[in-house]
């Protein structure tokens, strides 16, 4: 009984606090916000430096020496006018099943390559060059939107769950998802010219050093940028993780021990999926139900990744509300395949091991025709919803 009303009190506080946010301006509720984070700094200063460290020292040792030289490289391959000669040769290829322009391949590739939030970098650069319009723009942040192939088959494969193959299992449900992202947006504002003036976005001629040093002057704003999103974030989820009134309310809300952890887990992974990853991979759980989360997780890619994303959109009339909500459908989709996936390639009883099913077993695929219906139908739904509540 007290569970339960502790559990409607709460939902009465985030009601009553939504509606109070809303008429609240944002300069506000950030002075809010941050004056809160400043407490929980001074009441926790020990976890605070730890967990700042540790971002830190994720951020140098892991992720700057394979993002700065990719940015670096892209950077040339774009002032050096690449766009135009990848439009050429993988434009139609890539982009036509999209429905997107061909100028769009080099930032779909560059995101299926490294991940976040590059996808959104060089889309936004797109947009600023008047290479592609606001509606292609708004579109193609949802389509170049993925983990990087080294983090799903590295970190949460290999490390995380002990499988490199069920990284790739994971990497090919969120390419997947992303492909159903590109058919399921409203394309009808989209114009796919077949000819655009070279002039519009190929650059002042340039020698290679000044190339050069462009580039690696971006890549270092970009980097250094994205190592504080992830030292910021690294603070906030130990903060809230050893908050003592998220602890007392996970306790009072949940009282089965794997349930807690579960939405302890998804709500810190919310937050910052690399966490939120590693701590679901360490439940006791079955793989499925692993899988199924982290692949959420990892196409919703967390208010981190989200952040960063906006950094390079503020400036340009893109909804980061409908941004949310997209990358919410795309989580959705990622669970969806992933869970048809599994049960279509694994057998249920391997926990960490993969073993491919006896294609002979032709019975054992009628179980998974419903799976496999939902799948092909619910895209042809989620459109009808778009045009229904007029998402772009």
């Amino acid at each position: 009984m007290l569970n339960l009303f502790l559990y409607i009190t709460i939902i009465i506080i985030i009601m009553l606090s939504f509606k109070l946010f809303k008429n609240i301006k944002n300069n506000i509720l950030l002075t809010i916000i941050s004056s809160i984070f400043i407490l929980q700094i001074i009441i926790y200063p020990k976890i605070c430096i730890q967990s700042a460290l540790t971002g830190a020292k994720l951020f140098f040792s892991n992720v700057f020496p394979s993002l700065f030289p990719f940015l670096v490289v892209c950077n040339i391959i774009i002032y050096s006018n690449g766009i135009d000669i990848y439009s050429k040769l993988f434009g139609n290829i890539i982009c036509k099943p999209l429905r997107l322009p061909k100028q769009c391949s080099f930032v779909i590739i560059v995101s299926a390559l490294c991940g976040y939030p590059l996808g959104a970098k060089y889309s936004a650069q797109l947009y600023e060059k008047n290479i592609i319009d606001i509606n292609t723009y708004e579109k193609l942040l949802n389509v170049a939107s993925n983990a990087s192939p080294l983090f799903l088959i590295g970190a949460v494969g290999t490390s995380m769950l002990g499988n490199p193959k069920i990284g790739y299992l994971l990497l090919i449900s969120n390419y997947i998802s992303c492909f159903i992202m590109g058919t399921i947006l409203k394309n009808e504002e989209v114009v796919i010219s077949k000819y655009i003036p070279e002039n519009i976005y190929k650059p002042k001629s340039q020698n290679i050093g000044s190339i050069f040093q462009i580039s690696i002057e971006d890549s270092i704003k970009t980097s250094l940028m994205i190592g504080g999103f992830i030292t910021i974030f690294s603070v906030i989820t130990h903060i809230l993780k050893n908050n003592v009134l998220f602890k007392y309310i996970l306790s009072k809300l949940f009282i089965q021990t794997s349930l807690k952890q579960i939405v302890e887990s998804s709500t810190l992974g919310l937050l910052e999926m690399t966490n939120g990853c590693n701590m679901i991979s360490s439940i006791s759980l079955n793989l499925l139900t692993k899988l199924i989360i982290i692949s959420f997780l990892v196409s919703f890619s967390g208010l981190s990744i989200i952040m960063q994303v906006y950094s390079f959109t503020y400036k340009h009339k893109i909804s980061i509300k409908k941004y949310i909500y997209k990358k919410f459908i795309q989580g959705f989709f990622s669970s969806l395949i992933t869970a048809l996936l599994y049960k279509i390639l694994f057998n249920d009883s391997v926990s960490t091991t993969i073993k491919i099913v006896n294609t002979s077993h032709i019975s054992n695929a009628n179980k998974y025709i419903p799976l496999t219906i939902s799948v092909l139908v619910t895209p042809v739904l989620i459109k009808k919803l778009f045009r229904l509540f007029n998402f772009s």
